[in-house]
């Protein structure tokens, strides 16, 4: 009698539902969590614009990844054979994987592979699983730099920006970091992307802001958000959305990805808590502007960390990158560099100080007996098993350092590189005009709107104050 089964040997239901959730979590982070928080933060003629930019980079990147970008960051090298940098163990030789599409039914439905990663246990689930899990992220990355430049970026130019730096960017960052790279190779640890995405969007989008250049100075000077429900509400998707950003991120429905979960809400319920005190030391009132950014600041700092540290290392983060971006964004802001660059919900604060910090603090806290794989036999030993600067040991720290100089350097050289390209063929910046009327002039609606438009210019409805309304044909006196 014929009989079927619902998928093959080698897939684990729970790991392949536990992966595809999280993934959806991390999803939800950026549509619409990242576009809600955006749209609320911002001033009121601006919230559509920055509501689309994420939407349709969300949207530019999952093209872009499964037409060829999946495989660069997580597919065979580009060397194959050979000795020196050029060659399977040298930089340039891992630098990055081959382009190419996964669209049929074999890379849709195979089993999911690492080709550089040779250890740890096989996946439990296809590619089409962990490609649509790294899509999340990679998405996430070019909408997290958005906020350096929102209230004056070309929509135009937004959509090759995207295409391009994904590709260029991302990609590279991904392989050496995450596909079995140079960097991976020599011992860096990057759990979730605090360098690969935090640390990476906040420099991308400094240079971007300096490319850019300034909002208009009144956008500057009344830099009020137009509500904070939607604030508030974008701020929590992004939290518990980051319950699968790092407990997705071993792969499996295991002991490491609870671990990483709670680390991860420990981090950040302490970094906002520090946050709150800082502001009290220094006699301020606790905003909740100011309790998102202690918020986003736990999580950042914990995500390269959070399957390598114990508790009391995730409670070590929270305290310590939560101060030290506090005092940033207090002091380091006054600086000229800072001083002169309209970043304009401070990114390079909140992801790339956090990322950068939570980054080197690996290499400090990382505790050798939190056991991503067990050995299983064939002299096999636990992963990964790195010992840190507190356990005596400091090659984990400079592997941490030298991988976060590279994706500074290169990720802020590439996108200068990038955006000077683009603004050959399509202005970065919005025009004047566009700049004075906001979302009229961009997208022709508004996100409250009324009969009364709240800036005129030519892109505004007909009906101005004090014209008067026609009347319904058939009404009375």
């Amino acid at each position: 009698m014929p009989h079927w089964l619902p998928y093959e040997s080698w897939l684990n239901p729970g790991d392949n539902a536990w992966q595809m959730t999280a993934a959806t979590l991390v999803g939800l982070m950026s549509i619409p969590g990242l576009a809600v928080l955006y749209g609320g933060v911002m001033q009121k003629r601006w919230s559509v614009n920055s509501m689309m930019l994420t939407f349709v980079g969300f949207c530019l990147v999952l093209v872009a990844w499964v037409l060829w970008d999946f495989k660069m960051g997580f597919g065979k090298p580009i060397a194959h054979s050979g000795g020196g940098i050029f060659g399977t163990h040298g930089f340039l030789g891992t630098f990055l994987g081959e382009p190419g599409a996964i669209l049929g039914h074999a890379a849709e439905e195979g089993e999911a592979a690492i080709p550089s990663i040779t250890t740890g246990p096989p996946f439990h689930f296809p590619t089409s699983t962990l490609a649509y899990f790294q899509f999340v992220f990679a998405a996430i990355t070019p909408l997290l730099a958005l906020g350096s430049v929102l209230g004056r970026v070309n929509f135009k130019a937004w959509i090759p920006y995207c295409l391009i730096w994904i590709t260029v960017v991302y990609g590279v960052n991904a392989f050496l970091i995450w596909g079995g790279g140079y960097w991976a190779a020599h011992g860096a640890l990057d759990y979730s992307g605090g360098y690969v995405i935090h640390l990476a969007a906040g420099v991308s989008g400094f240079v971007f802001a300096a490319v850019i250049g300034p909002r208009l100075q009144r956008d500057r000077e009344v830099d009020a958000p137009n509500n904070l429900l939607m604030v508030m509400a974008g701020a929590g998707l992004l939290w518990l959305g980051w319950n699968g950003f790092n407990g997705g991120d071993s792969y499996y429905a295991g002991n490491n990805a609870s671990a990483a979960v709670l680390n991860t809400n420990l981090c950040t319920a302490v970094a906002v808590l520090v946050w709150i005190a800082w502001d009290y030391i220094f006699r301020d009132k606790p905003s909740l502007l100011g309790s998102v950014n202690g918020m986003i600041t736990g999580l950042v700092a914990i995500t390269p960390a959070a399957g390598f540290v114990n508790g009391y290392g995730a409670i070590a983060i929270g305290v310590i990158c939560s101060t030290i971006v506090w005092l940033a964004i207090r002091f380091l802001s006054r600086a000229p560099m800072f001083r002169s660059v309209d970043a304009t919900l401070g990114v390079i604060y909140t992801h790339g100080i956090a990322g950068l910090c939570g980054g080197l603090l690996v290499g400090f806290l990382a505790d050798p007996h939190m056991i991503e794989y067990y050995p299983a036999g064939g002299g096999a030993t636990a992963l990964p098993g790195v010992s840190s600067v507190i356990h005596g040991h400091w090659t984990l720290l400079r592997w941490q350092a030298e991988t976060a100089g590279w994706v500074i350097g290169y990720t802020a050289i590439a996108t200068f590189v990038i955006l000077k390209v683009i603004g050959i063929f399509v202005p970065l910046r919005l025009s004047d005009e566009e700049l004075e009327i906001g979302d009229h002039a961009i997208h022709g609606n508004e996100v409250y709107p009324s009969d009364v438009p709240t800036l005129g210019g030519p892109h505004a409805p007909a009906w101005q104050p004090g014209t008067a309304a026609p009347t319904p044909a058939g009404a009375g006196a």
